[in-house]
């Protein structure tokens, strides 16, 4: 009985979460607004497993995943990890647990310091948080991780300037394995990458979950990506989850609209599939996140939209994941 529960333990559990950037206008700067970069998100994330997030650029992402780790503060709601919710923890323990919460940033070049040498910032961090004691034991640790992570122990002395990209982004990934963490946010981490570079990142990425034990929350607008690296994956759509499942099951069987439409702007490299692939084009701007529609956040945009989208909401049923009770196309009504 134990070894189920542990398997089926969540690792991040998201309640509720919400962000909101407020929106200031006239001389006294007085709040007018606000962008409602994450809405009501909520999801959970077992112990060894991947959970791929996709979505439009500027629906709310990279927010998401930045305010689950506190690096950002959030408007309402909890994230737990382990149990805790962070966001009710002292500033003590919120230092302990940055070692087990990490992150991997997009730009690998601005998120490194370019006046530190390779080694101090692999391993700056393990100093801070007592995982070695002196210089010479962080420079020795340093270098062991940048090893893992494909890179040359004479290259620890050397500038980011000094390096490339997928180079760079592998210092990154050396950097947030070096404290021992159990969860990784990979915010767009091969986005700004070449692809034969990708592949490798990606790789290594996947060869560290297995050797480390590694949790992933995987931000991506590549589908092919996530399709490759994640168990699950939940779409998000103006700062709302609109569908999650398992890999299977949205690639598969798409329930939500906008997740079909995103299925079909994958370019394929079968010509036989790619004639027989209907391309959905959407009509329209995405809705401002100061002001979404009412209802469907989707329904201006959705084919299949009626009436009653723009009044209802539809409900994502935690029982049965990827079902949406209120969603017609899903309830079969077209």
């Amino acid at each position: 009985m134990s070894e189920v529960s542990s398997i089926n333990k969540s690792l991040v559990s998201v309640r509720n979460l919400k962000k909101y950037f407020p929106i200031k206008s006239g001389v006294i700067k007085r709040q007018t607004g606000s962008v409602k970069a994450v809405d009501n998100v909520s999801f959970e994330i077992q112990k060894g497993k991947v959970l791929g997030i996709v979505g439009e650029s500027g629906c709310g992402k990279s927010t998401l995943g930045r305010t689950m780790l506190r690096l950002i503060d959030p408007t309402d709601g909890q994230v737990e990890y382990n149990g805790k919710n962070i966001f009710q923890l002292n500033k003590n323990d919120i230092n302990h647990i940055r070692t087990k919460m990490q992150i991997i940033f997009q730009d690998p070049y601005s998120s490194l310091n370019p006046r530190l040498p390779i080694y101090e910032i692999v391993g700056e961090a393990m100093l801070q948080h007592g995982i070695v004691k002196t210089k010479k034991g962080m420079k020795e640790k340093a270098i062991e991780m940048i090893q893992k992570c494909g890179l040359f122990p004479e290259q620890a002395d050397r500038y980011p300037h000094q390096f490339s990209g997928g180079q760079r982004q592998r210092i990154c990934i050396a950097r947030a394995l070096a404290v021992n963490p159990e969860f990784i946010v990979c915010d767009e981490a091969v986005s700004a990458l070449d692809v034969s570079i990708q592949s490798q990142i990606i790789n290594l990425l996947k060869d560290a979950q297995e050797d480390f034990g590694l949790t992933y929350l995987f931000i991506s607008h590549d589908l092919s990506v996530v399709k490759f690296i994640s168990d699950e994956v939940a779409v998000m759509y103006l700062g709302q989850i609109v569908e999650k499942g398992s890999k299977a099951q949205i690639f598969a069987n798409p329930l939500h609209p906008y997740t079909e439409a995103l299925l079909s702007a994958v370019p394929s490299f079968d010509p036989s599939a790619h004639q027989n692939k209907k391309r959905i084009i959407l009509k329209g701007d995405i809705p401002s996140p100061s002001n979404p529609p009412h209802g469907c956040r989707f329904n201006t945009r959705c084919i299949y939209a009626k009436d009653v989208c723009k009044e209802e909401t539809p409900l994502y049923n935690e029982i049965s994941p990827g079902h949406f009770s209120m969603c017609h196309k899903v309830n079969g009504v077209f």
